[in-house]
């Protein structure tokens, strides 16, 4: 028994003294355009162009303000009108917000989305061209209702669970994404936003409707998903194409393995070409209020 404590501790000296120290250098990339393009029904599309930030930059409000693009010129083509959309300011909290968007000066091509069209979207910025396609698809996934109801074993609780009725067209394909609204607060998309039809093909079924979050805060676990008694809830529920669905499955799988040595790494599926990173999604959007009692 001695001589096989003995030879492991050699063994695991050996091991021990073959370790070397390994220093990692990072490359160092340009940026590249960031775009964060959609278009729903019956609303002008909406643009964000951005320049990507290194991975260990320290971010702050000038980092932020400093990253929008400028002076792009960014165009809409919906098969029959091409549109060139306007650059507009806006205040933030970290000093301004920029956006392009339709361009009232132009009303004969002025656009705004429509059920079952499709859209193009070229930006040529610093003599490179970036394009995406998309499409509204037709509203075939609704929400037939909406309700709420108390905290399983906590009745009296302020906190409730919102509720809702969906039915799925027969035949696989529909693709959804859903976002919430508290109150006056903005729509925010819920932490797992994108769903496919796989299991509920062709099914009516019920489903709790989680509170979207806002990413670029904490998340609060104790209060995640749940409405409060007194709200105003509204939910969207949007159908998108695949390629949106892609591209937002890819990108929550990328946000929820932040910090995770445990999770698998995973490519985000943009939708934009050229290099660029990012999206352009194309939302068939349903809205249901709800006024929850106090």
């Amino acid at each position: 028994m001695m001589k096989r404590f003995v030879l492991g501790g050699l063994i695991l000296l050996a091991i021990l003294s073959c370790e070397k120290t390994i220093h990692i250098k990072t490359d160092v990339t340009s940026p590249k355009l960031v775009v964060d393009a959609e278009i729903e029904n019956d609303l002008p599309p909406t643009v964000i162009l951005s320049n990507s930030i290194g991975y260990y930059a320290t971010i702050d409000s000038t980092i932020i303000t400093n990253g929008f693009i400028h002076n792009a010129v960014v165009t809409i083509s919906d098969g029959i009108n091409t549109h060139q959309l306007k650059e507009y300011k806006l205040p933030a909290a970290s000093g301004f917000f920029y956006y392009y968007s339709s361009d009232p000066s132009s009303p004969t091509t002025y656009m705004r989305g429509v059920l079952g069209r499709n859209y193009q979207l070229k930006i040529t910025y610093q003599n490179q061209v970036y394009t995406a396609s998309t499409g509204i698809p037709a509203l075939t996934k609704k929400i037939d209702s909406i309700w709420w109801k108390p905290l399983n074993n906590y009745p009296d609780s302020p906190q409730v669970v919102v509720m809702t009725k969906v039915t799925d067209p027969p035949g696989l394909g529909n693709y959804i994404r859903y976002f919430t609204k508290q109150n006056s607060s903005s729509f925010l998309p819920g932490f797992n936003s994108v769903f496919d039809d796989q299991i509920v093909d062709g099914k009516t079924y019920s489903i709790q409707i989680d509170r979207g979050v806002d990413r670029s805060q904490k998340i609060d676990r104790a209060n995640y998903g749940y409405f409060l008694k007194g709200d105003t809830a509204i939910i969207k529920l949007c159908n998108i194409d695949k390629a949106s669905y892609d591209f937002w499955r890819t990108w929550e799988y990328a946000f929820q393995s932040i910090g995770n040595p445990f999770s698998s790494p995973g490519k985000i599926i943009s939708n934009i070409d050229n290099g660029a990173l990012g999206s352009f999604c194309g939302y068939a959007a349903q809205y249901k209020t709800l006024i929850i009692p106090k």
